[in-house]
């Protein structure tokens, strides 16, 4: 790991302890912050990524329906000063679909929620933050791979979470 990186690992036990993570950091995240969140179907991350727009929303006084972007690619919120873009790209077949979304401007402008990433990794902002979900025997806990620049070791630092 080189010491402009910051990795962590953090293992959830439960559905109620992903939400409190995203509830954690949600207030952190500004314009211009992309996490892209890898794993496979069923892993959470649409539960994750629900919890920090509900967190946002709560902090402005809206709630809404946040229906997976699965069909659509891209659900686009009001989160108090930004936009968020919660994007899932599993169904996106040819990384030019992408230029028709906005989404270079949109990881300048928004917070950027990104499921199945891989496809857009090349219109995707070098700072992003890298978090993978992995399932365990137990069915309700997740271990959560993050890396990310070092600047994201803030918006991680969970010791009042």
């Amino acid at each position: 790991m080189s010491a402009d990186e910051f990795r962590t690992s953090l293992t959830l036990t439960s559905p109620d302890q992903t939400a409190r993570l995203a509830h954690a950091i949600a207030p952190r995240l500004s314009a211009g912050d992309v996490l892209l969140l890898n794993g496979p179907i069923g892993a959470g991350k649409s539960h994750f990524a629900r919890h920090i727009i509900r967190s946002r929303q709560a902090a402005i006084g809206l709630s809404e329906d946040i229906p997976s972007p699965t069909f659509l690619l891209v659900q686009t919120y009001n989160a108090g000063g930004c936009d968020i873009w919660h994007c899932d790209f599993y169904r996106l077949n040819d990384p030019q679909e992408l230029d028709e979304l906005g989404l270079e401007e949109a990881c300048e402008t928004a917070i950027c929620l990104i499921e199945w990433p891989d496809i857009a990794l090349d219109y995707l902002p070098a700072g992003a933050a890298h978090i993978t979900l992995s399932m365990t025997e137990d069915e309700d806990t997740r271990q959560f791979d993050i890396r990310a620049p070092r600047r994201w070791a803030g918006i991680f630092a969970l010791e009042d979470a």
